[in-house]
């Protein structure tokens, strides 16, 4: 059993076969994400110091 508490990003779609990422922070030093179709399958982790420039990045377009 994971002690990650994902939640839906608000950036996904509603839809039930679209983009659906989860996103995981109750652990301070780890930010998880995953693809919640597949809730078994892998997870990405990430610190959280890389997680916000990260999303910056997104946002921009910038690599």
């Amino acid at each position: 059993m994971s002690d990650y508490d994902f939640r839906k990003s608000t950036y996904s779609s509603g839809d039930a076969h679209g983009e659906c990422v989860e996103v995981a922070r109750n652990i301070p030093t780890t930010v998880a994400v995953r693809d919640s179709k597949y809730s078994d399958g892998p997870i990405l982790l990430a610190a959280p110091g890389a997680w916000t420039p990260f999303l910056h990045s997104l946002h921009s377009g910038r690599p």
